[in-house]
């Protein structure tokens, strides 16, 4: 079975916990790492000069920083602040959340099944570790396919099912989103009718369950069409239907239509 290591490598974006300021940078707890600690020195706080740490960073927050040294023979980690992203910083502390929402929820399945929480994480963690790497993706697989993924993994169904309710309670399945934008007209007595009969035709082509389509006023003659999917393939499938729909639904009518993508 994986098992998760001990210190971070050099280059990995971490998620810590500013603990104590000092004059020359601040100390981080690891919150993925057996709350170790790292020193995020001065120099790596920001591109320009600092004069005041705490303008930048301050006691309790929590902070995505890039690991620069690491020795574990004298538990040393060495942090920078200034080389993360903006994106980077956001895509981390979404897959940190996503992961802490996954712990929480096999907890929870532990609670329910008269196990004690930690025990039963320490069980089922592992097994899932080893196939997916990371726990959040497979309890989406979970929420999608059923409890049988678990099952298949060594579970026990009541434990595979346990968790599956939760899953299915606590993770949305996640989804894409596409847009663009219509302009429909017709000058016909009846035009009105026939606008809306293209926008309820698009609305209505067939699609994949989990699949949502929107479409919204912006001002007559302009319409936006959001399509909603778990992945780009299905969304671009479904505009391209929902948007060939309406455009020979309105020119059947006597009217004309046209599609700007977004």
């Amino acid at each position: 079975m994986s098992k998760k290591p001990e210190y971070p490598e050099i280059g990995d974006l971490v998620v810590g916990t500013v603990s104590r300021i000092m004059p020359y940078g601040a100390y981080v707890t690891l919150d993925e790492f057996g709350e170790k600690e790292g020193l995020l020195h001065i120099s790596e706080i920001s591109s320009t000069w600092v004069k005041n740490i705490r303008d930048h960073v301050r006691e309790g927050q929590k902070v995505v920083l890039k690991v620069l040294r690491v020795d574990p023979d004298k538990g040393h980690i060495d942090l920078s602040l200034r080389r993360v992203s903006g994106r980077e910083r956001k895509e981390k502390m979404l897959a940190y959340k996503r992961e802490k929402k996954a712990i929480s929820i096999i907890k929870m399945a532990g609670e329910r099944l008269g196990e004690d929480p930690e025990s039963f994480f320490e069980k089922v963690a592992p097994v899932i570790e080893e196939e997916y790497g990371e726990l959040h993706p497979a309890l989406e697989e979970v929420v999608e396919k059923g409890s049988k993924v678990l099952v298949k993994l060594g579970l026990s169904e009541e434990w595979a099912e346990t968790i599956y309710q939760l899953s299915k309670e606590k993770i949305k399945p996640p989804r894409v989103r596409i847009r663009g934008f219509f302009e429909l007209v017709c000058y016909r007595p009846d035009g009105v009718r026939a606008v809306k009969n293209a926008l309820m035709a698009a609305q209505s082509v067939k699609k994949p369950r989990d699949c949502e389509i929107k479409i919204y006023v912006l001002g007559i003659p302009r319409y936006r069409i959001e399509v909603y999917a778990k992945n780009y393939k299905d969304a671009e499938k479904v505009l391209k239907a929902a948007v060939d729909e309406a455009l020979k639904t309105i020119e059947s009518a006597g009217g004309r239509g046209s599609f700007t993508r977004e």
